[in-house]
């Protein structure tokens, strides 16, 4: 008889107690019991189910669930048979140890959701896409996760390498030969940490812990990993690693003679700065900080939005967000710079010369970009947690330091920060004054409102560009791990993250504060689906001014005279007027589930605003689309 599998031929001759296979594709016998396993895997010559199949893929995904992940956010292609096969099994058999698997129609915001909910947790998930096309469908996002030091895992297959049946996973369709590509690593090598191959199924659990390493070491990032359809349908035997061996890279404290110096210094300073940007990532970073600020009274804090919330605003030390540019920067005698990637714009603003600067951070040389440089005098490679919490406790127990901040100058100072920090709150609420003119709303007002009614622990994930500052001063974050911008330049970020910060935190209240013109770079159709297909209710906030501000920005700063400044955005192709149904879009994505207004005058805000968050609280997602200034041309197609 002939037995018939998807791959091979095997011609059979049956004798009492066992068959003689001639296996035609790899031309040898095979002898095989009655009661054995067809060589093909698949079916048993005597018609009984057979043991499944414990492949590469199965192995994968036990090698990430072992490792931590507990979520696959998918975007599936011709590569992932076994892939497919690997996760209807997991699910099946290993309900409660097997990663939830989030099905994701666009892969930027596949990836933008593992990023969210990494950046809130600090612990890696996996995106897996579609060879080479997937993986150009990350797109942007890849640069925001490497830009904002998020930790992830993306796997991609590889065209199959075999055309002729040689393997389970040769090429079964035309698609395989036009996405055969010659180094698909080089799509986003240089955006990730570690970029490798799969080149075996038996050292699979070995490979992701390594990737895991890299993603997961300081300064974190992605990790991208590929495997042909061969190598994935590869049957091995189970095993299992010790997970104690694959750790990241323990934080690095400052050397003692560091300490020293930078604690003489801090004291020593008459105006100290510390610069931050991504500290707040370590949630117990803020409380060092604070203690550090609390020690040297006089040293001010300025976080330039890397990424995270890293000092409260509401602490006289607090000079609130500001990117690249703020009037302390040049009067400071000595600046730290901790965990900071742009601490000033020199064109805009810089030291002065003889100013102190020692710089901290886990990637001190920005390794990822090719021209970086400050006027450091040290520079350390560490965890600016540890390096808080030494120099604080360095100072309180070195008696000549803590003799020398007695003195009735640093009570002084700490009386003027306290001064400087209540007049600039005041001159934050007067920009949120009402408009009593014509009922319109500002940024301010709008934000100060939705802080208002939104609950005191919301987090919120930031995308607002040249709006960011406004949101900040308005927001004033004070809890570790409410505030979590961007960091990248990739717009379309925040629409995907907001739904991974919700899926780790389901029962916090996510608010995602958006540009329109970056409202639609996110996907809405993708993003709203998912919302409602998961669960996942978000209230975003969509700021609308009509088009894109950045490029106009940009072109003053070098043009500020030329033809473009006496241009109007239409002219400089950067409107977007009649403005879209940006709300309704999501609706429509969303399959009608979800809440979805618009608010034009400050009634209508006030309104809209108390609706929305209550949609959210009862478990529907909302947009609101805030028209700002009174903003009324919207598309009437």
């Amino acid at each position: 008889m002939i037995v018939t599998s998807s791959q091979q031929a095997l011609v059979s001759v049956s004798l009492d107690l066992f068959y003689i296979i001639y296996d035609c594709a790899n031309r040898s016998l095979v002898l095989l019991i009655v009661q054995g396993l067809n060589p093909s895997g698949e079916t048993c010559i005597n018609r009984q189910p057979c043991r499944r199949m414990y492949t590469a893929s199965f192995a994968f995904f036990e090698a990430i669930w072992e490792a931590g992940i507990t979520h696959c956010f998918v975007n599936l292609g011709s590569d992932h048979p076994s892939i497919i096969e690997a996760m209807v099994k997991g699910q099946k058999e290993r309900k409660q140890k097997f990663p939830r698997i989030i099905t994701c129609p666009n892969e930027m915001v596949a990836l933008s959701m593992a990023d969210g909910y990494a950046r809130y947790t600090s612990k890696p998930q996996c995106v897996i896409v579609h060879v080479d096309v997937g993986t150009q469908g990350l797109g942007a996002a890849v640069h925001n996760a490497s830009c904002g030091r998020a930790p992830v895992l993306i796997f991609a297959g590889l065209s199959p390498y075999t055309c002729e049946g040689e393997y389970r996973g040769s090429r079964t369709e035309y698609i395989h030969w036009i996405q055969d590509v010659p180094d698909q690593k080089q799509i986003v090598s240089q955006y990730c940490r570690y970029a490798g191959e799969l080149k075996a199924g038996r050292n699979i659990k070995q490979m992701v812990g390594r990737a895991l390493q890299f993603a997961t070491s300081a300064p974190a990032g992605p990790a991208y990993l590929i495997g042909p359809r061969e190598v994935m349908e590869e049957d091995i035997e189970p095993y299992e690693l010790d997970q104690a061996h694959w750790g990241a890279v323990e934080p690095a404290a400052l050397p003692e003679a560091a300490v020293q110096e930078i604690a003489e210094a801090l004291v020593g300073a008459k105006e100290p700065l510390l610069i931050t940007g991504y500290c707040g990532r370590n949630h117990n970073a803020v409380a060092e900080l604070v203690k550090l600020a609390e020690t040297v009274k006089g040293l001010r804090v300025l976080d330039t939005g890397g990424s995270d919330m890293c000092f409260p605003a509401d602490h006289p030390a607090s000079l609130g967000l500001r990117y690249g540019i703020h009037e302390r920067i040049p009067t400071a005698d000595l600046i730290i710079v901790a965990d900071c990637d742009v601490p000033w714009v020199p064109t805009l603003c810089k030291p002065s010369p003889g100013t102190r600067i020692f710089h901290l951070d886990s990637d001190p040389l920005k390794q990822q970009m090719p021209v970086f440089y400050i006027p450091a005098q040290a520079r350390y490679r560490c965890d600016t947690y540890t390096a808080f919490k030494q120099l604080h406790t360095y100072i309180t127990h070195t008696s000549s330091l803590s003799q020398t901040l007695s003195n009735s100058v640093y009570n002084d100072r700490w009386s003027t920060l306290q001064k400087e920090h209540a007049q600039r709150l005041h001159s934050i609420r007067e920009l949120a004054q009402p408009n009593n003119t014509d009922n319109t709303f500002n940024t301010s007002y709008l934000i100060s409102r939705l802080r208002h009614h939104v609950p005191l622990d919301t987090i919120f994930a930031v995308e607002a560009v040249t709006l960011t500052t406004l949101v900040a001063d308005q927001l004033q974050p004070t809890i570790p791990g409410t505030w979590i911008n961007c960091g990248g330049g990739g717009l379309g970020w925040s629409g995907g993250a907001s739904l991974g910060i919700k899926l780790a935190a389901p029962k916090r209240f996510v608010c995602q504060i958006v540009g329109d013109g970056t409202f639609l770079f996110s996907v809405p159709g993708s993003v709203y689906w998912i919302s409602q297909r998961y669960n996942l209710p978000v209230l975003t906030i969509v700021l609308n001014n009509q088009g894109w501000n950045a490029p106009r920005r940009s072109l003053l700063l070098v043009h500020p005279d030329g033809e473009g400044s006496k241009a109007s955005n239409e002219d400089l192709n950067i409107s977007f007027a009649p403005s879209p149904d940006y709300a309704g879009i999501a609706k429509c994505a969303a399959g009608g589930r979800l809440w979805a207004g618009v608010a034009c005058t400050m009634d209508e805000l006030e309104q809209r605003l108390i609706d929305a968050v209550k949609s959210v609280q009862d478990g529907t997602g909302a947009v609101l689309d805030a028209h700002l200034d009174g903003g009324r041309s919207v598309f009437v197609g």
